[in-house]
């Protein structure tokens, strides 16, 4: 890394690599949660709202996620949440190649790091980008897949992303399925099938 990239521990503090995300970032956001997490959920890339507050997942999408997490018995303090890349593409677009690739190495060193127990996609893009081949993410999230990621084995899980559910309610089970699932796999949070949490709703 030369001057006008660093990382400090699992954060990026300095980083020039993508012209286009530098002119539309605020800042870099820097995943966050616990250093020595179980779970390490990956998105695709900062918002409006998480370029404004420096956090990833922190607007509607995020309180989705934060729902969910409560409903496996975890909160969102217990799990550690980043995304592939840490600067806001501009008008909300999806990240290019060459910035996946560019922010690779972060996310490489961040999962490393970490060394969580499992992985999980929020979405096609974070999904794919792990994975490196097409993924139709509806139909698989839920599946498990043991993935070498910087020479290292991981198990990547893939989940629909958390915005997918406030546009298609039918989602919403997939989603909380997938989540169980990555709390069962972790041995963190509830650890029951569902039944007692099912009361109340």
């Amino acid at each position: 890394m030369d001057e006008s990239e660093a990382m400090d521990g699992l954060c990026v503090t300095e980083c020039t690599r993508c012209p286009k995300l530098v002119d539309s970032r605020s800042r870099i956001v820097n995943g966050v949660g616990p250093e020595d997490a179980d779970l390490l959920f990956v998105g695709e890339g900062p918002g409006a709202n998480e370029d404004e507050q420096g956090e990833p997942f922190v607007g509607r999408s995020g309180t989705v996620l934060d729902d969910g997490l409560r409903t496996v018995g975890l909160d969102r303090t217990d799990v550690r949440i980043t995304n592939c890349v840490r600067c806001r593409p501009p008008e909300n677009r999806d990240p290019t190649k060459d910035e996946l690739a560019n922010c690779r190495s972060y996310l490489e060193t961040e999962i490393e790091r970490l060394d969580p127990d499992v992985i999980v996609t929020l979405g096609k893009v974070p999904s794919e980008h792990l994975l490196e081949r097409s993924v139709a993410v509806t139909k698989e999230a839920g599946s498990l897949e043991e993935v070498r990621i910087n020479g290292m084995p991981q198990r990547v899980l893939l989940c629909v992303h958390p915005a997918a559910t406030l546009y298609d309610r039918s989602q919403e089970e997939t989603f909380e399925n997938a989540l169980e699932r990555a709390a069962e796999l972790a041995d963190v949070g509830d650890g029951d099938s569902g039944q007692t949490r099912l009361d109340g709703f």
